[in-house]
């Protein structure tokens, strides 16, 4: 296999083993194969980096906000009931 098939290969079944690692666990092997392939790959190294940070997003995205009320002010309350009330009067 000529060096740029071995290493595109190497990369699919690395970024494989970076989302499995992400969802479950890896077998030893798995584990040393990871490590060897990320030690001498900055593409997969920036993968699991970028990959690490969309999870956490996703996770913030989807997390109840806890004390987070949405509320209007007063000025603007006051501005939409004058607006209803001037609506009203008009029929």
């Amino acid at each position: 296999m000529s060096n740029l098939k071995s290493m595109i290969y190497n990369c699919r079944q690395a970024t494989f083993l970076i989302e499995k690692r992400m969802l479950g666990s890896l077998t030893f092997r798995e584990r040393i194969e990871l490590r060897i392939h990320l030690t001498g790959c900055d593409v997969c190294t920036l993968y699991v980096k970028q990959s690490q940070k969309i999870n956490e997003m996703i996770k913030q995205l989807f997390k109840k906000p806890e004390n987070n009320k949405v509320t209007l002010e007063d000025e603007f309350k006051e501005a939409m009931q004058q607006k209803i009330q001037r609506e009203l009067n008009k029929n």
